[in-house]
């Protein structure tokens, strides 16, 4: 892990630093979670990874988002939530689709949950900014699992909005549940997707 003490704000990067974290961003992508498999982060690397959610950009330093690891021991809790989410919504739900919906709680080594409170006794601090605040930490997740050679996914879905899932995770009042975060070992190797030129999404004000 590199020397915090190195860095300060503003001072140069060594060319190798750019060159790292130039290959990280580029080269990270997406692999579902029915394509990770175990080997997981061990302890220490899951900690790497959650400590680097800790340096997205944060306003008032409100830490407005929260993460919950999902242990194997939970996942069958997992599981019956996104049943009863199921069955919530969709009353004529077959037997197989409500397996299918248990079987996602099993996918991926290592399974977190994003949690963005979107309000609270800080009123100046929007939405808006919180849940950016959460994206970055979980960019920074990314990236981090990436650079110690595992792949991830973020998933969703309507379950997140369910009564189920909130009752399982004991989300607040205010709270929203983000998305999935799935790591793991990829089972295969994955080429490098085409990513949309600069062009297409800078403009310059006129």
């Amino acid at each position: 892990m590199a020397n915090q003490a190195n860095f300060t704000l503003g001072g140069p990067r060594s060319p190798a630093a750019i060159e790292l974290a130039c290959e990280l961003i580029h080269t990270r992508q997406t692999v579902l979670p029915k394509r990770l498999c175990a080997p997981g982060p061990d302890a220490r690397q899951t900690s790497q990874i959650l400590a680097a959610a800790a340096h997205a950009p944060d306003h008032h330093e409100l830490l407005p988002w929260r993460l919950v690891t999902v242990p194997a021991s939970a996942r069958a809790a997992l599981g019956d939530a996104f049943a009863a989410a199921l069955r919530e919504r969709d009353a004529a739900a077959t037997p197989a689709e409500i397996a299918q919906a248990r079987e996602k709680a099993a996918r991926a080594p290592l399974l977190l949950l994003a949690v963005v409170r979107l309000r609270d006794a800080d009123e100046e601090i929007p939405p808006h900014e919180r849940l950016i605040s959460a994206g970055c930490a979980i960019q920074n997740l990314l990236l981090m699992a990436h650079a110690l050679g595992f792949g991830a996914a973020l998933t969703s879905g309507k379950a997140l909005q369910s009564a189920p899932l909130r009752e399982l995770f004991k989300l607040g009042q205010d709270e929203q549940a983000l998305c999935f975060i799935n790591i793991g070992t990829p089972e295969h190797p994955k080429p490098i997707r085409q990513r949309p030129a600069v062009e297409r999404y800078v403009s310059v004000l006129e």
